[in-house]
């Protein structure tokens, strides 16, 4: 048996896009461990998309912005499959449809869809499959590292981040009431994904992001996918209702010397 003990294990996995996907990488990480993977996407358009890459995996459709299809998609997997062993919500969406504006200028219904689909889902998925999860099941969210830093080109994900850390921390306490399942975060620094490439000015951020991290070298989807396969593994058993920070030291590094004499460099001469 291997150290994560994966094999013959069962989980869901909410949020592949492609291949560049976060939840992509954790599919395919898992099912090298010996375990199943099964999806939920969250349209028919996407599934079809997904066709070729998801090949004869079963996958499931579910728009978490609607109650009713979260509480059908746990009914169904459970009647297929049985109790799962655990649950990736790899969830985010943003409607910048008007572009980024100051976040003071931020619109209402913006906001709370996007709570609604990238955080609150969390909580509502976490419901309707609380009687469906193995007594020790555990439940991996995908976040940022940057939830406490202010980004232009970010828009007002930031805080709806922190809301879905915040919201796993407290499911952690709510379910260890009564039952031994586990919930935590990743957080992420900045990722080469399609998502993020749509986004204003990311690849800007990006370059500056590995200047900071200590070895010059971002990040890779494949390192987020690593520590949310471990997080998922009984192997870290004694790990619950925390958001491990994987972002090779960027955090830690705002001071680097490189980055300060670029910052410091006198304006050239026109």
């Amino acid at each position: 048996m291997s150290f994560l003990a994966l094999e013959g294990k069962r989980f869901l996995v909410m949020g592949v896009a492609n291949r560049k996907s976060v939840a992509w990488a954790i599919t395919q990480s898992l099912e090298a461990e010996g375990a199943e993977v099964i999806h939920s996407v969250r349209s028919k358009a996407r599934l079809d998309s997904l066709h070729k890459l998801l090949g004869d995996r079963r996958a499931y459709i579910c728009d978490v912005e609607f109650p009713e299809q979260i509480t059908a998609l746990a009914e169904q997997v459970s009647a297929d499959y049985g109790p799962l062993d655990g649950i990736v919500h790899s969830i985010a969406f943003a409607n910048y449809s008007e572009g980024f504006k100051p976040f003071h200028e931020t619109l209402r219904k913006d906001f709370l869809q996007a709570t609604a689909i990238s955080a609150f889902s969390l909580v509502e998925v976490a419901g309707a499959f609380k009687p469906h999860l193995n007594n020790e099941a555990s439940v991996v969210s995908i976040g940022i590292s940057s939830t406490d830093v202010t980004a232009e080109n970010y828009g007002y994900m930031a805080p709806i981040k922190a809301a879905l850390e915040t919201s796993s921390y407290n499911l952690a306490k709510s379910f260890g009431a009564d039952t031994r399942v586990r919930f935590n975060t990743v957080n992420a620094g900045p990722l080469k994904t399609s998502a993020s490439a749509g986004i204003p000015g990311y690849l800007e951020s990006y370059l500056y992001a590995e200047k900071l991290t200590f070895r010059k070298q971002n990040l890779t989807t494949q390192e987020v996918a690593n520590t949310a396969v471990f997080l998922l593994s009984p192997a870290s058993s004694g790990i619950n209702g925390q958001g491990l920070v994987v972002n090779a030291g960027m955090d830690r590094n705002y001071f680097d010397k490189e980055v300060v004499s670029l910052a410091m460099r006198p304006e050239q001469k026109k």
